[in-house]
């Protein structure tokens, strides 16, 4: 399968990619999500579940590093990794929760996170493309490639 891609000329567009996704979810999926800082990753998370069913403020997880949530009656968990030095930090914060197969996980800076997270379905990289943003979305997963197929 190609990687789908998408050109977002500003956070409306974001949040728009974030709604339709949550429109194709049916289950438990891990994203991770990558790019430069304000390149949308937390924007992306907050519409994501949003559109899941999330009632209450949907905080950035910067400095508690994750939070949770109740979307659509499944557990769901918004990590931002951004001050993690080492993977060995995240052992107290008790991610053996993040393995529900039925749970959403959205990752923010996972690679400081190696080892010590679950293996994600989808990755999504957002970055600049002049004054908007772009997405692209990498499947590991048969998970990840349903999801990519029914955005598509």
């Amino acid at each position: 399968m190609t990687e789908p891609h998408w050109n977002l000329p500003d956070e409306a567009a974001t949040a728009a990619l974030a709604t339709r996704m949550a429109g194709v979810l049916d289950g438990g999926l891990v994203v991770y999500l990558h790019g430069d800082l304000g390149a949308g990753k937390t924007s992306f998370a907050r519409a994501l579940l949003g559109a899941l069913g999330v009632g209450e403020r949907i905080k950035s997880p910067t400095y508690s590093l994750v939070e949770s949530y109740l979307a659509n009656g499944r557990a769901a968990w918004h990590l931002d990794l951004y001050r993690i030095a080492d993977p060995g930090e995240l052992e107290w914060l008790g991610l053996d929760a993040l393995s529900d197969p039925s749970a959403l996980v959205l990752v923010e800076w996972p690679e400081r996170g190696a080892g010590a997270l679950p293996a994600p379905d989808l990755v999504l990289h957002l970055g600049y493309a002049g004054s908007g943003r772009h997405a692209r979305m990498e499947t590991r997963t048969s998970r990840g490639e349903a999801v990519a197929s029914r955005l598509a």
